[in-house]
């Protein structure tokens, strides 16, 4: 069976998957490839850390929001393994209104952060569970300033929509009708970029794996599936 592997969003843990995972199927293997949260390491050198721990039997891909650029790189010029690509609430390059929420992050980080309230509105719609929102706020707390505040000036810097077009693998996008971060632009460059690409819309904040796990998981799965009988 092909298994998943997982690349996190800006806070690189990858605790944040915890209830996407839980809801996969038991004949779905995962393996989440989590970021130094205290060593600053540009887009490239992340690819290079994902592409040392990628697993040597088939697999499929997905990369979250942030992990975008080094997903589709790597799609771009895929190991022999890799039978295909789910992308979820991200880009190749990064458009308005993303942009301007992650200028104000920069701006302010590492000195002091967002307002935990702002960040629960913008990225989990204002409607997440105590729960999650304390999830959150504890992965995030784990991560050091100065890490986040340079991933979020890398997010604003790469563009690798020039490597779309090397892409020839199944891919699948997650969108969220929701997302105020990454909005109907993104999807487009890749959409444009990607003619084969496949999108499913979730009625869904920017954190769609979270506040959506159960539909996620059996809209994963079912593209799991599908690329391993290919």
């Amino acid at each position: 069976m092909t298994s998943l592997v997982l690349l996190p969003g800006l806070d690189g843990t990858g605790e944040l998957f915890a209830d996407f995972v839980a809801a996969l199927p038991a004949d779905i293997t995962t393996a989440v490839i989590a970021y130094p949260n205290s060593q600053l390491i540009d887009y490239a050198a992340l690819e290079a850390f994902v592409r040392e721990r990628l697993p040597e039997r088939p697999f499929v891909l997905l990369a979250e929001s942030f992990s975008g650029p080094i997903g589709l790189a790597i799609a771009a010029a895929p190991p022999p393994q890799l039978r295909g690509l789910v992308l979820c609430c991200t880009f190749a390059k990064l458009p308005f209104p993303f942009a301007r929420w992650m200028r104000h992050l920069v701006r302010v980080a590492p000195m002091a952060m967002l307002p935990q309230s702002s960040l629960d509105v913008a990225l989990l719609g204002g409607q997440a569970s105590a729960l999650l929102r304390a999830r959150f706020a504890a992965t995030l707390a784990t991560v050091a300033p100065r890490v986040l505040q340079q991933r979020a000036q890398q997010a604003l810097q790469i563009d690798v929509s020039a490597r779309l077009q090397d892409i020839a693998l199944p891919t699948l996008y997650l969108r969220g009708n929701r997302d105020r971060l990454i909005g109907g632009r993104a999807h487009r460059l890749l959409a444009d970029g990607l003619p084969s690409l496949q999108t499913l819309s979730f009625d869904a904040p920017h954190f769609l794996l979270q506040v959506r796990p159960v539909e996620a998981a059996a809209a994963v799965s079912d593209f799991v599936r599908a690329c391993t009988d290919r």
